[in-house]
């Protein structure tokens, strides 16, 4: 059993983390467990457990380590270009450092949070998919979803760098909502309303009106 921890945070959201599953912790918020009822908080630690179970804790620290060290290079790298600039040397010698360290400064950071986020937002379709196959209740995962959705709330304490370890994006941006090359190639979780019609199809409740889906939700 992984260790359990509780952040003292109004913000609805929760995280795993660690190097395998004989060494992982899930974290929730208060908000979380004050918002959501007991299937559906299950169907949240379901999803986090399906993240220690596939192995995603492990790669999402190496995905972090990656985005700092790139971080930490691209940091580097401007300021050799300053201390070149400063010295105003010429030559061939020096273009010839000064072209991959600018292309360095420029692109390295990019191309890392989007492979980052590519990576990030397939294995939260995976976790969905395990933590319904622990609780055999796509129902309560997908009102989770739609209840943390409605609450729209950032988690304060979250950054860039640790965003895509999250059950949804703590930063709460207007792009996490849509659909598109865009918002994929700049949101690190796949959109909340694909992913509660993914559980919904898994119910078999997708064609149904919201009035009948309803009905069939309290009948289960």
């Amino acid at each position: 059993m992984p260790k359990v921890y509780v952040i003292f945070d109004p913000a609805p959201n929760a995280f795993a983390t660690g190097r395998d599953e004989f060494h992982a912790s899930v974290c929730v918020t208060t908000g979380l467990l004050t918002l959501l009822d007991r299937e559906e908080t299950q169907g949240v630690m379901a999803h986090e457990l399906g993240h220690v179970r596939n192995d995603d804790i492990l790669l999402m620290t190496l995905v972090s380590i990656l985005l700092g060290g790139i971080a930490l290079l691209s940091d580097w790298s401007q300021r050799s270009f300053n201390t070149s600039r400063s010295r105003r040397e010429s030559g061939g010698k020096s273009a010839a450092l000064v072209i991959p360290a600018v292309l360095l400064i420029l692109f390295a950071p990019l191309i890392s949070r989007l492979l980052a986020m590519a990576v990030s937002r397939q294995r939260e379709y995976l976790a969905d998919a395990t933590a319904v196959e622990y609780t055999r209740n796509p129902v309560g995962l997908a009102k989770a979803l739609q209840k943390i959705r409605g609450a729209a709330m950032p988690f304060s304490r979250a950054s860039r760098g640790t965003a895509h370890l999250f059950f949804v994006n703590p930063l709460r941006r207007r792009v996490d909502d849509r659909e598109g090359r865009l918002a994929d190639l700049l949101s690190t979780h796949p959109p909340i309303a694909r992913r509660i019609m993914l559980l919904y199809q898994m119910a078999g409740l997708q064609g149904m009106s919201k009035g009948q889906r309803d009905k069939e939700i309290k009948a289960q």
